[in-house]
């Protein structure tokens, strides 16, 4: 009998920005399907996550070299390999060119673009000595089309999916594999402190996409799933578009 599961049963994932509406789906869904996570997020609430023998949290910064290597190392301490890393944690900014700051600048690169690149240089050296791994990098549909108010959001999200075309072509031939989601917008808190209601606010952006709705964090964490798991090894380099049709209207 065909068997229709992903393969993921018995690895082991890192997985950033837990705490968060996309990464606290995909971690479930993970756990799901057997994988042992070690998840990070610079929100306490990650802790929350810990379950002996399947998930240890680790509370840090996405954006600092040493939450980078302190994962990576944890990760191999307490599972003792690792096989997938999702690079999930980010920081949204809204805000026009002209008002864009110097500091909001490097807020959001540090954040998005540094700290994807720290992880992901971390987990290539776990990865190499165990002959492969899946890194998936949840970047956005600004990473390929304009909006407005996006100036420093949108570059980092574009240095993602150039981030993860280099790590595919470094690495191929050693077994790792690399791919970028280009999330359309989701209905998560990222806005709270920005606006009254940021799910209600994101949520009015349905109209935008070719489905006539906002994508729900489940929906995401699915498209890593598939990303993560064996069922896509021919699939690297690749920007995939989970965005209800956003860049096709």
């Amino acid at each position: 009998m065909q068997d229709l599961t992903l393969g993921l049963s018995g690895k082991v994932a890192i997985v950033t920005g837990a705490a968060g509406g996309i990464g606290r789906s995909t971690v479930k869904l993970l756990v799901a399907h057997g994988v042992q996570v070690v998840v990070e997020d610079i929100n306490p609430a990650v802790n929350e996550f810990a379950q002996a023998g399947k998930v240890v949290a680790l509370v840090g910064d996405a954006a600092e070299e040493a939450t980078a290597v302190r994962i990576v190392q944890l990760t191999l301490e307490s599972f003792g390999k690792l096989d997938i890393l999702v690079n999930n944690a980010g920081k949204t900014l809204n805000k026009p060119l002209l008002e864009t700051s110097v500091a909001d600048w490097d807020s959001i690169m540090a954040i998005n673009a540094r700290g994807y690149f720290l992880h992901a240089r971390e987990a290539v050296q776990a990865m190499l000595p165990a002959g492969g791994g899946s890194i998936v990098n949840v970047a956005s549909i600004v990473s390929i089309v304009g909006m407005k108010m996006t100036a420093a959001y949108a570059a980092s999200k574009g240095a993602i999916a150039q981030l993860t075309q280099v790590i595919a072509l470094e690495y191929g031939e050693q077994g790792i594999r690399a791919n970028a989601i280009g999330a359309g917008v989701i209905e998560t808190d990222i806005l709270s402190g920005m606006v009254e209601d940021s799910r209600a606010t994101l949520a009015s952006y349905g109209h935008m996409h070719a489905l006539g709705r906002v994508g729900q964090p489940e929906e995401i964490a699915q498209t890593v799933a598939w990303l993560a798991s064996p069922r896509s090894s021919f699939v690297t380099g690749a920007l995939v578009m989970a965005d209800g049709g956003y860049t096709a209207m």
